[in-house]
């Protein structure tokens, strides 16, 4: 079994970890709509994408 020779201080293992945290998600305004949306995402509400049709809107 693999043991490892010094222990990693909580100083270094805190290092090593701090890009795991999340990120806060962007949301834009829509321009046709004004609705809140996230970015590269379709607008449900429309159903639209980068100015194209592509779902059926909900009603």
């Amino acid at each position: 079994m693999a043991v490892p020779k010094s222990k990693i201080s909580n100083s270094r293992r805190g290092m090593r970890r701090a890009h795991d945290k999340l990120s806060a998600v962007n949301y834009v305004e829509d321009k046709d709509s004004g609705e809140l949306r996230r970015q590269h995402h379709i607008d449900l509400k429309s159903g639209t994408y980068r100015g194209r049709q592509v779902l059926t809107p909900k009603d």
